[in-house]
């Protein structure tokens, strides 16, 4: 039987893992830690969407020494939380295993024929994950952690479309698409995944700051006169990039937000995170803007001043946790 890894426990995590184990065609591990771990160990792992809440048990533990190499390893911690965990992800590995980096922003190995630096500081996420051993995945679903151990889907569809970096087809996207088709997450083979990646990215790019700025959901931003708007010439300053490195990314920013805002009552994970107190994906979508900015000659200047609009509001927020930690412990 095949041996799955979800290298995280949290919404994304909770929900791969949840509906993997349920589906029983795999043999399934979750690297969790703190709460998460001891809710899963003590009361399994509840997913609830809109047609079903199930709660299964799945093997979790802290430290991957523990799991030996398996097949697959999904990697859904936040980006800049990879670096960390690249030792324990490569006890899990040997030659055969295909590892699905998270994709919030460009992952580092986008670009086939050169690394980017900026995006992957010597190098370490490339020697340790080599790209020939990963498989491209955009995870299009909506969810949040109810309490730890327990996620909630928002909306009604979710998916997460993989496929090789080359785009031809192969025995091993091929398997995980149909292991994760029949436990009830559609996964369908993508022949141009780089295309899909740049459109999760810049989905994260535009909405996550934005809801941060706001602290709206889907359907609040689509009904406050103007941010729309503003989204979508976003979203054309950072198509117009791709379109500049010869990427063709399919459909129009009209029909991504008509997608997104399909899920009214979400909130963006970067909004969820600053409501929690927990640190912001905006530095690795600045460095994956400014890495592949580099490589054209064309400036973003909406999607400029809503980062750094963004970045005010990320350290009045951190400043604010500090105050209320002092004030706690004076």
């Amino acid at each position: 039987m095949l041996k799955v890894c979800v290298f995280g426990g949290g919404a994304i995590g909770g929900y791969i893992a949840g509906h993997l184990a349920r589906a029983g065609q795999c043999e399934v591990s979750v690297v969790a830690r703190g709460k998460t771990l001891d809710a899963i160990r003590r009361d399994g792992l509840r997913v609830i969407t809109a047609s079903e809440d199930f709660t299964v048990r799945v093997n979790a533990v802290e430290d991957t020494r523990e799991l030996g190499v398996q097949d697959y390893v999904f990697v859904t911690l936040k980006t800049h939380q990879v670096d960390h965990a690249l030792d324990q992800i490569r006890s899990l590995m040997d030659s055969h295993t295909v590892v699905l980096p998270p994709t919030t922003g460009i992952p580092y190995y986008f670009f086939p024929d050169r690394q980017l630096p900026a995006l992957d500081p010597g190098a370490r996420q490339w020697h340790a994950i080599p790209p020939a051993q990963v498989l491209g995945c955009v995870y299009w679903i909506g969810a949040h952690v109810v309490a730890p151990g327990v996620v909630s889907q928002d909306g009604a569809k979710a998916g997460c479309p993989i496929g090789e970096l080359d785009g031809r087809p192969s025995e091993r996207v091929n398997r995980l698409s149909e292991l994760l088709s029949a436990s009830g997450i559609p996964a369908k083979v993508n022949d141009n995944i780089r295309a899909a990646i740049w459109v999760k990215f810049v989905n994260s790019l535009c909405w996550n700051p934005v809801a941060m700025l706001t602290q709206g959901t889907l359907g609040e931003m689509r009904d406050a006169a103007g941010v729309v708007s503003i989204v979508r010439t976003m979203m054309r300053e950072a198509d117009a990039l791709a379109a500049a490195m010869g990427l063709d990314v399919g459909p129009d920013p009209d029909k991504r937000i008509a997608l997104t805002l399909s899920a009214p009552h979400h909130k963006m994970s970067m909004l969820q995170d600053l409501e929690a107190g927990r640190p912001l994906e905006l530095e690795p979508l600045q460095r994956s803007l400014d890495a592949v900015r580099e490589l054209t000659d064309l400036r973003t200047p909406t999607l400029d001043a809503v980062l750094a609009l963004a970045r005010l509001r990320e350290n009045t927020a951190s400043n604010i946790l500090r105050i209320k930690e002092r004030e706690l412990h004076s």
